[in-house]
């Protein structure tokens, strides 16, 4: 009587070897242009390459916030560089290298030449589309970036609002004409933040995702974080880089 749960165990041990494995990252550094280290994981897509998007993180945050995200965009074919920003602290049990690394404080507009760094190294290292990928703070200063790089192709912004001293991102945003994919948690205020964002953006080109349950940032797409929703609103982030940025 033990045959058949024997051969259930073999064959679900051999589908267990063909299916696709996340990619393992890469730790990567590169300079910004005042000089400071950044550094970050690379991970490379699986399947047919449709492009890589660039992981910014949260206030108090580092790259391990995407350590189970990048994964399930590497299985839907974009290479990932989640990076650790100078403006950054130990979320998720982990050290943010770069900010240990920095002698002072930063503020969150510290951290742009971060961003653009890491663009630089991608727009280097690659020749498929780039999109950008922020979370609260980094949000912001996504749209700060794209507004003046026109080799990014699309931008995700999760819980984004003005956060940033010295720039109005309603403004930025403003100046893009690419795809964008705005959402936040339920709350009534980023849900007002992330919708002046949308109306900034020329031509109808923003969407925004109110979730029915989520939470602050990227976080909304972690299991352990938001464990109710965070499925569903998986859901509309891939269909938004579905159209953004299809499969070839």
């Amino acid at each position: 009587m033990r045959l058949p749960r024997l051969i259930r165990l073999a064959v679900a041990v051999a589908l267990s070897f063909t299916a696709p494995y996340p990619a393992l990252a890469d730790d990567v550094s590169f300079a910004a242009r005042d000089g400071v280290q950044i550094h970050a994981d690379l991970r490379k897509p699986i399947g047919t390459n449709r492009g890589t998007i660039l992981l910014f993180h949260m206030a108090g945050s580092n790259k391990s916030e995407y350590e189970p995200l990048a994964p399930l965009l590497n299985k839907a074919g974009f290479g990932t560089l989640a990076v650790d920003q100078r403006s950054g602290g130990d979320l998720w049990g982990a050290v943010n290298e770069t900010a240990a690394n920095s002698r002072t404080s930063q503020s969150y507009a510290d951290a742009l030449p971060d961003l653009e760094a890491a663009l630089g190294y991608a727009t280097a290292h690659t020749s498929a589309p780039i999109a950008l990928w922020g979370s609260s703070y980094s949000s912001a200063l996504v749209f700060v970036v794209a507004a003046h790089h026109p080799e990014v192709k699309a931008l995700l912004a999760f819980s984004p609002a003005e956060y940033i001293s010295g720039y109005s991102i309603q403004e930025e945003a403003s100046r893009l004409t690419i795809p964008v994919f705005i959402t936040s948690a339920p709350d009534a205020g980023e849900v007002m933040s992330a919708m002046a964002l949308v109306k900034a953006v020329p031509n109808g080109l923003a969407q925004q995702y109110v979730p029915r349950h989520g939470v602050h940032g990227s976080s909304s797409l972690r299991h352990d974080a938001n464990p109710v929703g965070a499925a569903e609103n998986w859901r509309h982030v891939l269909a938004f880089l579905d159209k953004a940025m299809p499969r070839s």
